[in-house]
Order: structure tokens, then sequence, then C-alpha cells
């Protein structure tokens, strides 16, 4: 195990109601802007119950941050949060609003462009208090102090790192509605969350090991029972925190980590607009299969210990345990080649091309150049 420091400082209020106690968490005297996406949350109900339980704040709205957040949205939302002198943000939504709303609470203290701080790639130096009302469970950025903003311009798509949210307020009943492919790219997005940690090389912690393999044995039980009934508490209770806990730090204590997958995909969501999770379900299983030789000893205790594969040769279990992931990924209902999704050696062309020009090698021994990138995009045609 490597040495480490770890602090979360997240306030985790979780269950039926929570909503209400809003006004238990903020102090009156806050001027608070209250971010929201498209307009779900009135139809579900939460943009009801948020505003009673505000009721005497001095408040001011801003609708429209988009899946994944670009920056010429935001540039207005801090445009506005400057001029109301706002010193307190509520992110209603979900990982996407929540993104978004933390590179507000940067740029709400930055006197130039916040474009800027992302491509700084380091932490913003000051940020204004803010707090989550979680609607789709994905990113796990209701307990982080990450955010990956987009450029619609520039059709580029980076990591930024802010602030963690104060608290972040998670009431399963407000899933029942989410539509069935949001649902989908959630739970995929949670599973690589948790693989990204876990599967580099073995023997680092067992705890680690232990706890990661309990976040996706928890999927794969819950997974299929949610296409039946989402509208289970207890499921989507599971399935909620099962996201918040496979990207709060707590399965990353003192191991390496990869986020290869993550930077292809946030390449095919820059240039096409898929969902982030949908691009992981895509690129996953192909990153296995391209680094299988690197990654075979996680890979043979991952197919034991998770997916319950235990005979055959060493190759064998390792190809069953790709295919069971693919399966896995299919089986909510997504697709997991490019092909599908009509698209081909142009986009794998210019994805090689921005590895080149940055000079990138993910993953924990920094095997994932532009050329491996490569071998990956093909192996997902």
């Amino acid at each position: 195990m490597y040495n480490f420091s770890f602090q979360n400082p997240v306030k985790l209020i979780m269950g039926k109601g929570t909503i209400a106690t809003l006004s238990n968490e903020i102090p009156k005297d806050k001027s608070i802007m209250i971010t929201f996406g498209g307009g779900s949350v009135k139809k579900n109900g939460v943009y009801d119950q948020v505003i009673k339980a505000l009721q005497g704040y001095n408040t001011v709205e801003f609708w429209g941050i988009e899946p994944n957040p670009s920056i010429e949205t935001l540039r207005k939302a801090i445009a506005l949060g400057k001029e109301k002198k706002v010193d307190f943000l509520l992110a209603v939504g979900g990982g996407s609003v929540i993104d978004g709303t933390k590179l507000i609470s940067a740029g709400l203290l930055y006197d130039g462009d916040a474009w800027d701080m992302v491509l700084a790639g380091k932490p913003a130096a000051g940020t204004v208090p803010l707090a989550t009302v979680l609607t789709l469970p994905a990113t796990g950025s209701e307990m982080n102090n990450g955010a990956v903003i987009s450029s619609y311009e520039k059709k580029e798509k980076h990591a930024f790192f802010a602030n963690y949210p104060v608290f972040s307020i998670l009431d399963p009943e407000v899933t029942f509605t989410l539509p069935d492919h949001q649902i989908a790219c959630g739970l995929a997005d949670t599973f690589v969350h948790v693989m990204e940690q876990y599967m580099t090389t073995p023997g680092q912690s067992r705890l680690m090991d232990r706890w990661a393999e309990s976040i996706l044995q928890t999927l794969i039980e819950i997974a299929p029972k949610i296409r039946e009934n989402k509208t289970d508490y207890q499921l989507m209770a599971d399935f909620m925190l099962s996201a918040t806990m496979a990207l709060n730090g707590f399965i990353a204590m003192g191991v390496s980590q990869d986020w290869g997958t993550h930077m292809i995909g946030h390449e095919l969501t820059a240039l096409h607009g898929l969902s982030h999770g949908h691009t992981l379900a895509i690129v996953y299983p192909a990153t296995l299969r391209v680094l299988k030789e690197d990654k075979a000893g996680k890979i043979l205790q991952y197919a034991e210990r998770v997916w319950q594969i235990s005979t055959g040769s060493n190759e064998e279990r390792i190809n069953k345990a790709i295919a069971k992931t693919e399966e896995f990924f299919r089986s909510l209902g997504l697709t997991t080649r490019l092909n599908e999704e009509q698209i081909g050696e142009a986009t794998i062309n210019e994805i090689e091309k921005r590895f080149t020009e940055r000079n990138v090698a993910y993953g924990e021994n920094g095997k994932v150049t532009a050329a491996v990138a490569r071998q990956i995009l093909e192996s997902c045609l």
C-alpha cells in the first residue's frame, strides 16, 4: 500500500424527505444561487420541495446546465452570480449540474475567464461554498472535489478540481422517474469508476480490493432488478449510495489507479455528444482486451471474486471475465461498439491526434499512450 493522505469533508444526508432539511444546513443570511438542468425537477416534484425548504431565503435561480456542462453556459451563470453577489451555491440535479456548479463556485471569485482555470489543470485557489441535492446517481460528484467541463465551441472536455460540497442530500425517491437510459448510463458510470481504481495490479490492499468488489457485486445484483422496477426504494437507495461510494475516495486509499478509459471516453463525448456513462460501456471492455496481459493478475482475481469464474486456463478465465463485463453493459440496454453508434476511423484518428499533441500516457503504468488509445478504439469497432 502506498503512502496517502485522505480527507472527505462532505456531510451526507440520505433518505426519504431529506430535501426538507435544507433550511437546517444553510445559514439564513446567505445569498443563494440554485442551479438546475433542463427542467425535469419541475416534473418530479424536486423543485417544489427545494423552494418550499428555502422559503425566506434570498435566492436566484440559474437554469440550463446541460449534460456535459459547457463553459459557454457556465460563463453566464458566473456573470449572474457576480451581479447578484451570491455567496452560496445549491446544485439541484445530477453530476453535470454539480460539476458545472463547482466551476461556478470558483469562477465567482476569479477575475479572468473560467475556462483558463479548467485548462490550468490545478485546483482552484478560491471558491464559494456549495451544496447539492442529487437527482441522478452516476458521477459521485456529490461527495468529491472533481468536475469535468466541456467547451462545445472547441469540442474539448477536461477535468477540473475545485471544492467539496459542504453537504449533499440524497433522497432515493427522486430517482423513480428517471429515464431508463439515464439509469443505465449511471450504472455503467458507477461500475467503471470502481474498475478504474480496482483493475490495476493485485496485492496493494486487501481492504480496498474487497470494498471495490462489494460495490461491483452490488451493481451486478441490483441492475436487472432495477430494470424490472425502478421505483423500489431499497434498490434505488443501494444504487445511489454505490455511485457515491464509487468515487468519493474511499476505495482509492493507497492504491494505484488507471483512468485511461475515462480519458478516451471524454473525447468521444466531446466529439459526438454521447453520454459519459455510455462511452465507458463502449471503451472499458476494449481496454481490458488490449491490456489483458498487463492486468492479468487483477483480472483473474476479478473473475473469481466478482463473476465466480474459477475453472479453465488463465487465458480462458480472463477472456470470460472480459466477456461478462461487456455482457453486463449490454444487459443495461447500452451498446458496446463504436459502429453501433456510427463512429468510425475518422474519430479514432482525431483522438489519436489529440493524445499525441498532448503527449499523454494514462493508466497505472503509463501504458495508455496515443498508440494504445488507438488500439483500444479499434477494439471497440
